[in-house]
């Protein structure tokens, strides 16, 4: 009896752990912040990018290959 009270006790617990997941209708104002962009300032992430690529002498599938000097 104790056994099959701490397993259900215990599956409980675990599956009570899930029940909250997601975005409430009251926390979308928040997520919606230009701020909390996953890209809030896109022409600086390009800029940055292009940097990155060519240096490295690799394109990262941006549409774009480097030449390791910087001069695409």
């Amino acid at each position: 009896m104790k056994p099959v009270l701490i397993t259900l006790l215990s599956a409980s617990l675990l599956l009570s752990g899930c029940s909250s997941l997601g975005v409430e209708p009251w926390e979308r104002d928040l997520l919606a912040r230009e701020d909390m962009a996953i890209d809030s300032a896109p022409l600086d992430s390009a800029f940055d990018q292009h940097i990155y690529f060519s240096k490295e002498a690799s394109s990262g599938g941006q549409g774009f290959s480097g030449g390791g000097c910087g001069c695409n």
